[in-house]
C-alpha cells in the first residue's frame, strides 16, 4: 500500500499536475504479455506517482484513467480495465484516504456498473475532509462532451430566465464545467512519446505547460516526475503578457 504519511512536501513546482497515462499496451506487447498485464503494471505507476506528487508539494494531481473513447476498445480489454478500477477503488482508495488524499471523480461515471459508481461516491465522501493531496480521476471523460454539456446547461439557464446571455463570460462558463471547483492544471504531462491532448481538459489547459516523455506509463516513477517538474521550473510563464 502507498504510505503518503512519511513524505516530506516541498513548496516549489506546479500546484496542479495532470497526466495522460499512456503506453500500457505497448509496454505489455514489448514483453510478450497481454494488454491486461500492462494495465496492472500501470496501477503500480499510479502508486509511485501519488507518492511523488506528495513529496514534491503538488496540491492537485489529475489522472486521465479512462477516456470516453476507451469504450470503443475490445470488450475483453474494457472488462479488464473496469475490473482493475473496481479493485483499485476497493483496496487502494481507502488506504489513500487514511493518508490525507481527497478523491474527486470527473466524467460519465454513470456508464460504469452500479457497484463501481457506489464505491466511487463512498470514497469521495469518506475523503472529503482530507487536505494533503487532491486526487482527480478522469473516468469515461471527454473534454468536448464536457464543454457541450456546459453549453447546454448555460442554454437551459438562459431559457429559464436565470442567465442573461450577455453576462455569460469565461469565469461563469468555467463554473459550469465538471472541474468548476478545481484550479486549472499548471503542467500537463503525457507518457509514451505521443504529443497530443486526446480530448483531455481542452478548456482547462489554455495556459498549461506541456511535457512529453518517451517513458511508457508502467515504467514511470518519481525520477520521471521530478524531471517534468524541473522542466516546468525552467519555463517562463507569461500568460500572454509581453516579456518584461
Amino acid at each position: 500500500m502507498v504510505d503518503l504519511a512519511i513524505a516530506e512536501p516541498v513548496s516549489t513546482g506546479p500546484a496542479h499536475v495532470a497526466i495522460i497515462m499512456d503506453g500500457n499496451g505497448r509496454w505489455a506487447a514489448s514483453r510478450g504479455l497481454p494488454r491486461a498485464a500492462g494495465h496492472r503494471a500501470g496501477v503500480e505507476a499510479v502508486r509511485r506517482t501519488l507518492e511523488a506528487a506528495v513529496k514534491h508539494g503538488v496540491s492537485w494531481l489529475t489522472l486521465y484513467a479512462f477516456s470516453s473513447e476507451n469504450w470503443r476498445r475490445p470488450s475483453d480489454e474494457i472488462q479488464a480495465l473496469t475490473g482493475l478500477l473496481r479493485r483499485f477503488v476497493r483496496s487502494e482508495l481507502s488506504e489513500l484516504g487514511r493518508n490525507g488524499v481527497r478523491l474527486h471523480v470527473i466524467g460519465e461515471r454513470n456508464r460504469f456498473d452500479a457497484d463501481i459508481q457506489t464505491a466511487l461516491a463512498e470514497a469521495e465522501a469518506a475523503t472529503a475532509s482530507n487536505t494533503k493531496l487532491n486526487l482527480v480521476i478522469a473516468l469515461s471523460y471527454g473534454a468536448r462532451a464536457e464543454i457541450v454539456a456546459a453549453a447546454q446547461l448555460a442554454a437551459k439557464l438562459a431559457v429559464a430566465g436565470k442567465l442573461d446571455p450577455d453576462k455569460l463570460d469565461e469565469a461563469y462558463f468555467a463554473n459550469l464545467l465538471a472541474t468548476a471547483a478545481m484550479p486549472d492544471p499548471d503542467l500537463i504531462l503525457r507518457t509514451s512519446g505521443e504529443q497530443r491532448l486526446s480530448n483531455f481538459l481542452l478548456w482547462q489547459s489554455a495556459y498549461a505547460e506541456f511535457v512529453f516523455t518517451d517513458v511508457l506509463w508502467p515504467d514511470f516513477g518519481e525520477a520521471e516526475f521530478a524531471q517534468a517538474l524541473a522542466e516546468f521550473s525552467r519555463r517562463e510563464r507569461r500568460f500572454g503578457a509581453r516579456p518584461s
